[in-house]
C-alpha cells in the first residue's frame, strides 16, 4: 500500500509546482519579467521529478503491475493515462522551446511559455484526480499486498538509480523557495 500513498504523495508535490506555474504564468501574459532561471528549474522539475520519476514508476512498474492483474491497457484505464502522459511530454517538449527564445529574449516567447504552462497545468489537474479517485483505488483492489511490497521496492530503485539520491528532497526545497517568490 505505501507504493500508492506514495505515488499520491508526489501528486501533492506536483500540484505545488502547477499553482506556482499559474502565478508565473499570469506574470508571463502580462508582460512582467520572470527569473529566466526559475524557469528553467521548473522545467527541470517536471522532466525529472514529475516524468522520470513519477510518471517512471507508473509506466514501467505500475501500469505493467496492473495489466499482469488483468486491468485493460488499451480503451480502459491504463491507456488513458498513457495518452495523458505523451499530451504533457509534448507541453513539457514547448516550453522548453519557449524558455530558451525567453533566454534569447524573442517578444512572444513568454505568452508562448505561459500557454503551454496552463494547458500543462490543467491536464495534469484533471490527470491526478483521475488517478488518486480511479486508478490508483483500483490498483489497490487488483494487486497484491506481495506486488504492492514489489513496486515499492522498484520505486526505491528509481529514485536512487534515475532520479539520484537526495534530489526528491532538493526538488521539495525548490518548491519551498519558488513559493516564497511567486504565491
Amino acid at each position: 500500500m505505501r507504493a500508492l500513498e506514495d505515488l499520491v504523495a508526489e501528486h501533492r508535490g506536483i500540484e505545488r509546482m502547477l499553482a506556482i506555474l499559474d502565478s508565473i504564468s499570469g506574470r508571463l501574459e502580462t508582460g512582467l519579467a520572470v527569473d529566466v532561471n526559475h524557469l528553467e528549474e521548473i522545467l527541470e522539475f517536471l522532466q525529472v521529478f514529475a516524468d522520470r520519476c513519477h510518471h517512471a514508476k507508473e509506466e514501467d512498474l505500475l501500469f505493467v503491475a496492473m495489466e499482469q492483474a488483468g486491468v485493460a491497457n488499451a480503451g480502459g484505464p491504463i491507456g488513458a493515462m498513457l495518452v495523458d502522459h505523451e499530451e504533457g511530454r509534448r507541453h513539457i517538449r514547448a516550453m522548453a522551446e519557449g524558455i530558451e527564445a525567453y533566454r534569447r529574449g524573442e517578444d512572444d516567447a513568454g505568452p508562448r511559455i505561459a500557454s503551454h504552462a496552463r494547458g500543462y497545468a490543467t491536464l495534469l489537474r484533471e490527470h491526478i484526480v483521475k488517478e488518486d479517485r480511479v486508478l490508483y483505488p483500483l490498483a489497490n483492489r487488483v494487486l497484491t499486498q506481495e506486488k504492492l511490497h514489489e513496486l515499492e521496492e522498484g520505486f526505491e530503485v528509481i529514485e536512487r538509480d534515475v532520479v539520484g539520491e537526495g534530489r526528491h528532497e532538493a526538488f521539495h526545497e525548490l518548491l519551498d523557495t519558488l513559493e516564497d517568490v511567486y504565491r
